[in-house]
């Protein structure tokens, strides 16, 4: 139906990245209409996604995640080698999925893979309606946001739900400001073939520069991201593939054997950011239009997932407007925790690699010596990476049962 000349909607997602499509998804699953606004994704994206067992979770009751498991590598064993020259070095840490239950931490997969399985999902979903061009402009009413494409459609939507990532026009548009910072780091990203087994773990090596993170793709081969100062990652894209192997080898101390890159790599220079309110005028902030941090700890996608789980508790505030109120209120109460603990979290431990402070290193090496010495909190970690709130409840499990 029509209103002034404009189309009205009841939830209008800007941005059609692996964000905005699961979005789109899970909101028609949970009996909403929805138009997707973006252009079509790159289904040629040469990067991977780790997505943790609770996100492979929610894909699975969407129904995609058979379309992607063929081609994604489980990450059932993280370990964590200090390959720092420092005075002060830390400990090796391996964590087990196996201990606290898993099969798995979690998997890896293509982007082109993760891309075209959302984009077939979203193609065949009648209740998504599907608009192949960018917003380009938003204004606001006491009843709905009015959104403007590149197409030069006009619609108004009850609810805007931004995906439109870190430079979010929606997020602008709303009057929501941001608090933003930049890393002197560069994250330098690729894909690799190697001689031997990776045995499904992935491997984060800890430089004075920032973490070189090995994670399992199929088969053999793993994607890579290696942080490190610009300067050094200038010199790393320079390289032809040939001297960029024998660099990312001996970083590795041959630990998979001879190294092959397989994809051109790319880089990025690293930066964070949150938002002073998760929702506002009846816009909600999802992916990294909410939230953007170092590629640490795969966070990333992961959040992202649990930004739509909450929106959709979030809807059952109010099953008569999407865009009230008691909606996005409770949407910015209850995400404000995960991300703020998240944003803190990954901050300090990408600092406290760079930091040359002594009394620094020494916390963070006991730190590290107490994971990898005490399993009980060992186990805390790997479940409360995984499920945020659910780590002292797995302590008190452990705890129960030793006393049975």
């Amino acid at each position: 139906m029509k209103m002034a000349g404009r189309i009205e909607k009841e939830i209008v997602v800007a941005g059609s990245g692996p964000a905005g499509m699961i979005a789109a998804l899970a909101l028609t699953a949970d009996g909403h209409d929805v138009t997707l606004v973006g252009p079509a994704v790159d289904e040629n994206d040469q990067r991977t996604t780790a997505l943790m067992i609770p996100a492979i979770g929610f894909l699975e009751s969407l129904g995609i995640w058979n379309a992607i498991s063929p081609k994604a590598a489980p990450l059932a064993t993280m370990r964590i080698v200090d390959a720092t020259r420092r005075l002060i070095r830390s400990p090796a840490v391996t964590f087990h999925a196996g201990e606290i239950g898993e099969a798995a931490f979690g998997y890896n997969m293509p982007n082109s893979v993760l891309n075209k399985a959302l984009s077939d999902a979203a193609d065949a979903d009648g209740r998504i309606d599907r608009v192949f061009s960018p917003a380009t402009a938003y204004s606001h009413t006491p009843d709905g946001v009015v959104i403007e494409t590149e197409g030069g459609q006009e619609m108004v939507a009850r609810l805007l739900v931004a995906c439109d990532g870190r430079g979010s026009l929606a997020r602008e548009s709303a009057g929501i400001q941001t608090r933003r910072w930049n890393y002197p780091q560069t994250a330098v990203v690729l894909s690799f073939a190697h001689a031997r087994e990776h045995e499904n773990i992935s491997t984060e090596f800890h430089t004075e520069d920032g973490p070189f993170t090995q994670v399992p793709l199929p088969g053999r081969r793993s994607s890579l991201v290696w942080v490190a100062n610009p300067a050094l990652a200038d010199r790393l894209m320079a390289l032809d593939t040939a001297a960029l192997g024998s660099h990312v080898e001996e970083r590795m101390h041959s630990m998979l054997g001879k190294v092959t890159v397989e994809t051109k790599p790319q880089a990025w220079p690293l930066s964070g950011l949150v938002p002073t309110a998760f929702a506002a005028h009846r816009t909600v902030l999802v992916g990294e239009a909410a939230h953007v941090f170092p590629p640490i700890g795969a966070q990333g996608l992961n959040l992202g997932i649990r930004d739509v789980e909450t929106l959709l508790k979030a809807l059952q505030d109010d099953s008569d407007d999407a865009g009230s109120e008691n909606v996005t209120c409770a949407y910015d109460r209850l995400r404000r925790p995960d991300v703020l603990a998240r944003t803190g979290s990954v901050d300090a431990l990408n600092r406290s690699l760079l930091t040359g402070f002594l009394p620094a290193q020494v916390a963070r090496s006991l730190g590290l010596e107490l994971l990898r010495s005490f399993a009980p909190l060992r186990g805390f970690f790997m479940r409360e990476g995984l499920r945020p709130g659910s780590g002292f409840s797995g302590i008190f499990s452990s705890s129960r049962q030793h006393h049975r």
